[in-house]
């Protein structure tokens, strides 16, 4: 295996006595991988007939199979046809079967089998997919992969320009943010819910890329502060944000009068040499661009969320791309609000406080999705539910990641901010860079006489 930390646990749990118990509780990777898998693996496999057959999902045999089996094996009765394995492949989480899936079967009929399978073969989940047209693989796991994230090593998945792994799903897979697929999403969460710790798993791994960071935290940029020696701009007011948002629009229209020239609808048809770069504007609570106190507050309201909406739009051809947080996202923030929930395609709702803020974010893309996030426990801070315009959702977990592990990460990446003058009045104060190690002494020394 080429995961240490899993090798590490396989030692340890080797080298003390009563060492699989205690592995099932405390290292439930090292415990699949050395009971769980071969288990599981011998179960499916001399069971797979009689379990296929009793979850429905078998069909009748071609003629020609039957004329064989009659007349040339000699048999009275023909038996049912389960799905044909293809490939069977065991990782450090689970079980990938691929199935061939028989004339009369669809992927249907295996999703609503999965519960059934679960228990059949023992494991913590069965979920399907469709990898191509007449195929689908089943992604067992042993155990309960979000109780403690750890994202995979291999990330054969996650490539890409603009694509970043931001959680792990509960089939063991890396949870990416794609912006050229999905270029603006939404996160909804209550407190305490594991909403600002997606967002620092989030900044942290864009923080990477050659992109800028644009940053707006009304709240007097108590969140994003600390990423302030990555981000190209910084808003922590209402004023700062609107006159932000001014200088975002205007970019936006450069560079559409940049695509006009080179005869392109899209940044990445760009050449090189004249492509600017990507941007990704992050909102950490939405409610404070839309709610005002005052009347006269009105017009730079009404102006913020007229570029927003704007943004949101278009800004996904010349590459700038939105990330809105938020613990609630309604109709009751104002005009415009549905407007702009309408542009965010990628959806991922924490624990919320009642049914209708998980329908805000959830029940017009995924309305399956809605109960699956009115039960995340209060006690499992990170989890989540992705959802997206596809109809499709699953649970997702962020690893825990400290402020301070966010802030370490930017700082590294400090050189890759990039050089864009329009957004120089905006950048942030970086604060010092606080000491490792005890300075020189300032005492003079003496010399030692006799």
């Amino acid at each position: 295996m080429t995961d240490v930390t899993t090798l590490l646990e396989l030692s340890g749990v080797a080298a003390s006595a009563g060492g699989i118990g205690y592995a099932k509780v405390r290292a439930p990777r090292a415990y699949w991988t050395l009971v769980g898998l071969p288990v599981t693996w011998g179960r499916f496999t001399f069971t797979y007939g009689s379990t296929m057959d009793a979850c429905g999902l078998t069909v009748a045999p071609s003629r020609l199979r039957s004329f064989l089996v009659r007349n040339v094996a000699r048999r009275a009765e023909v038996q049912p046809v389960p799905p044909k394995v293809r490939r069977v492949t065991g990782t450090s989480t689970g079980l990938r079967v691929t199935l061939r899936l028989p004339a009369g079967l669809e992927p249907a009929d295996v999703t609503a089998a999965s519960e059934r399978l679960r228990h059949a073969w023992g494991v913590h989940s069965v979920h399907v997919t469709t990898p191509r047209p007449g195929f689908v693989e089943l992604r067992m796991t042993g155990y309960d992969v979000l109780r403690r994230v750890r994202m995979p090593h291999r990330r054969r998945a996650v490539s890409g320009p603009m694509v970043v792994p931001v959680a792990l799903r509960e089939d063991g897979t890396p949870f990416v943010r794609d912006y050229r697929q999905v270029p603006h999403a939404l996160t909804l969460g209550a407190n305490q819910s594991g909403k600002s710790m997606y967002q620092r798993n989030l900044v942290a791994a864009l923080a990477k890329l050659p992109v800028g960071l644009v940053g707006i935290d009304c709240k007097r940029g108590v969140e994003q502060r600390t990423y302030a020696p990555r981000l190209s701009a910084l808003a922590t007011t209402p004023d700062q944000a609107g006159a932000l948002l001014d200088a975002l629009v205007a970019e936006m229209e450069r560079r559409f009068d940049l695509l006009s020239a080179h005869g392109v609808s899209d940044l990445w048809d760009l050449p090189d040499e004249v492509r600017p770069v990507p941007l990704v504007v992050l909102v950490d609570e939405v409610a404070e661009l839309f709610l005002t106190t005052v009347k006269k507050e009105e017009e730079r309201r009404d102006r913020m969320v007229q570029h927003m909406v704007r943004l949101a739009q278009m800004a996904r051809a010349v590459g700038i791309f939105l990330e809105v947080c938020g613990q609630r996202f309604g109709s009751e923030l104002g005009r415009g609000a549905t407007a702009l929930r309408a542009q965010l395609t990628g959806r991922v709702v924490h624990r919320v406080n009642d049914k209708q803020t998980a329908e805000m974010g959830l029940g017009d893309v995924a309305p399956d999705a809605v109960f699956a996030a009115t039960s995340i426990p209060a006690d499992r801070p990170g989890v989540a539910v992705a959802g997206d315009s596809s109809g499709g959702w699953s649970r997702i977990r962020t690893p825990e990641t400290t402020p301070a592990d966010a802030a370490a990460v930017c700082r590294a990446h400090a050189h890759l901010v990039p050089e864009l003058p329009f957004l120089d009045p905006f950048r942030p104060a970086i604060a010092p860079e606080p000491a490792t190690g005890q300075g020189p002494s300032l005492v003079k020394p003496r010399p030692v006489t006799d």
